[in-house]
């Protein structure tokens, strides 16, 4: 697709997954098998089919497990790998995989979200509105496990609600794929904090950040049993 030859994507792999940690035990989270084949690489097919350049894998927790699998198949797209010496939350593993990125922007994807969108669209709409970064947002039925985003009449983000239990209703929510300007990176690296959403997005000057409405065909995240359970329904192959 229209540019996305040029996009290096940093995937975000090296959490804990400790919601699921009774089903996965110490496997990680990227490697849950799903229709027989682990969640990564149905991840890399997906990617490679939309034409994208280059992946930069960010690992911590479990590194050795996923580079061994990488090295014994063939990855469908040109990958790197970077390994966290210790824990450093979402915008550490940013700031450690981009230092390796070529592209303007960057996309940024949660290695436990699996996510059908038209990322032409994604890219195309966060180059025309000049952001720093772009979020690709999905509306689901129910903001209680996720968190909400709220946004202006011109789609830029204005908040970040955390995640609350007791707060069901639909609306707006991060659906795991952050563009990221060369600008927006440098305003990454001269922050702190771990967190690449509280830490980092959240904190940023109104209008810095996009909400992006594009189409999306499925969205799920693995990170819970149930989601994981159901994520065999969604991607490719037959479900287990």
């Amino acid at each position: 697709m229209a540019d996305l030859d040029a996009l290096d994507v940093v995937i975000l792999a090296g959490g804990l997954g400790t919601r699921i940690r009774g089903v996965l035990g110490d496997l990680p989270k990227v490697l849950a098998p799903i229709n027989h084949r682990p969640f990564l690489d149905h991840l890399l097919d997906h990617l490679a089919s939309l034409g994208i350049g280059r992946a930069i894998l960010a690992l911590g927790v479990g590194a050795d497990r996923v580079l061994a699998h990488l090295a014994a198949t063939s990855p469908p797209l040109p990958l790197i790998s970077v390994v966290e010496s210790a824990p450093l939350g979402t915008a550490g593993a940013v700031r450690l995989a981009a230092a390796l990125s070529m592209s303007d922007p960057v996309l940024v994807l949660n290695g436990d979200t699996w996510l059908e969108a038209d990322y032409a669209a994604f890219l195309a709409a966060h180059r025309a509105g000049g952001h720093l970064g772009s979020l690709l947002c999905v509306e689901v039925d129910d903001v209680s496990r996720y968190g909400r985003i709220d946004t202006d009449a011109s789609g830029s983000v204005i908040r970040f609600v955390e995640k609350d239990p007791a707060a069901h209703g639909p609306g707006l929510i991060n659906g795991g794929a952050l563009l990221l300007s060369r600008a927006g990176l440098a305003a990454l690296a001269a922050a702190t904090g771990p967190s690449l959403e509280r830490d980092f997005l959240a904190t940023l000057p109104p209008g810095s950040l996009l909400a992006a409405r594009v189409p999306v065909a499925r969205f799920i995240d693995i990170g819970t049993p149930d989601s994981l359970a159901r994520a065999g329904t969604l991607l490719p192959g037959e479900p287990e």
